[in-house]
């Protein structure tokens, strides 16, 4: 079924009475996880509900730091801010031992524990921390293409690309210009979008997932996908990462141009949400489909279309606000958890990994929580009842 605005804006809308509930009951579980993870962090996913305890690996150990600084904001409690505290010392500790880190996902761990904790408290090892992550992230921009590369070792020619995710990573580098005054930083930021949006959208407003940069010339080769359905489908995630991205970087660069780029990502996920509006993992499925579903998608889109609709006129900005409301309303009401017996996670039935004919990847995390859709689920209901300085 796809959908219409007229259509979206017949479904319920969150109120400000269910945000704070929904907020509240998050961070009761959130809370309830502090013994175990303070010193560890929980898995990028859960298993049968319930996280992992694992030391500062992966690319998705930020988000639960970033969540403690939600709850921290929230409440006020001092045990929220020690235990983020105990994570940014181990985010130093990663960053300047190189500890998993050949990747471009510093935005994702720095932004949300080390930028986080320097907006909120002060915290100069914080500070040095994030600045180390933009110099290492830094370091995998591609001249020849303009671009950050994602994966692989830097040069390497069969990881020559770049992938959508990496929109979340750019704040980094736009705040390590900010608190050092070298614009460096800025200006590959800058680039990479224009490089990125310039490729990943197709004519019909969906998004490639990655999409590989000629070595020799520095143009656009072809475009793939990774955790996608197919080379041509639309991920989900990844057009969610496509809503959000656009909208922070026009935060920063105050560039119309993007206005129009948000417009057409969003409205096609919008567009394309089965009837209960929480997306599968690819928008190849819809609406009776067997196949899971990804929560964490639909927490990105939120945050991105609350996040934009502070710059759009006013018609612009009620119509994304009202999506968002009404798709927020669906999280909480069929994706939020409720019961720590149940799961020790925030937001259920999100996809890792799906496996497929067209991409590389084995099942991980199927109608599991995982810890990006934790943190945005937070993020979401934050900015709903919240002028929220933001940590990208």
């Amino acid at each position: 079924m796809a959908q219409t605005f007229e259509t979206l804006m017949k479904y319920p809308a969150a109120d400000e009475a269910l945000v704070k509930k929904a907020l509240e009951t998050a961070i009761g579980i959130v809370r309830s996880d502090l013994p175990v993870f303070t010193d560890h962090f929980p898995s990028s996913n859960s298993f049968q509900g319930f996280y992992e305890a694992t030391e500062n690996v992966e690319w998705t150990t930020g988000f639960w730091t970033g969540v403690l600084w939600l709850a921290y904001e929230h409440t006020d409690e001092d045990a929220f801010r020690q235990a983020a505290t105990v994570q940014v010392d181990s985010f130093f500790h990663r960053i300047a031992d190189k500890i998993d880190v050949n990747h471009h996902d510093m935005g994702f761990l720095f932004s949300l524990s080390c930028v986080a904790a320097y907006k909120l408290t002060g915290n100069e090892k914080a500070k040095e921390a994030a600045l180390m992550a933009a110099d290492h992230l830094a370091g995998r921009y591609r001249e020849k293409g303009k671009f950050l590369q994602a994966w692989g070792s830097v040069g390497e020619a069969s990881e020559y690309r770049l992938i959508i995710d990496c929109l979340l990573n750019l704040p980094l580098l736009y705040w390590a210009s900010e608190v050092t005054g070298d614009k460096k930083y800025a200006c590959m930021a800058e680039n990479h979008i224009k490089t990125a949006v310039n490729c990943i959208l197709r004519e019909d407003d969906s998004t490639y997932h990655t999409y590989f940069i000629d070595m020799e010339t520095g143009e656009p080769s072809y475009g793939v996908t990774h955790q996608g359905n197919r080379n041509d489908s639309a991920w989900a995630r990844g057009q969610a990462w496509g809503i959000y991205g656009i909208a922070l970087s026009y935060h920063y660069l105050r560039d119309d141009s993007y206005i129009r780029l948000f417009e057409r990502v969003t409205d096609f996920f919008l567009c394309h949400l089965p009837e209960d509006l929480i997306p599968y993992w690819d928008f190849d499925f819809d609406t009776g489909s067997a196949e899971p579903r990804d929560s964490s998608a639909a927490a990105i889109a939120v945050c991105g279309m609350l996040e934009m609709a502070k710059y759009l006129d006013r018609e612009r900005a009620e119509k994304y606000t009202g999506a968002a409301k009404r798709i927020l309303y669906a999280l909480i009401r069929t994706c939020g958890n409720a019961d720590p017996k149940q799961s020790n996670g925030l937001l259920l039935h999100g996809t890792y990994a799906r496996d497929s004919a067209e991409n590389t990847c084995k099942n991980r995390g199927v109608d599991e929580c995982n810890t990006w859709g934790d943190y945005f689920y937070m993020e979401a209901l934050t900015r709903s009842i919240a002028d929220w300085e933001m940590y990208w």
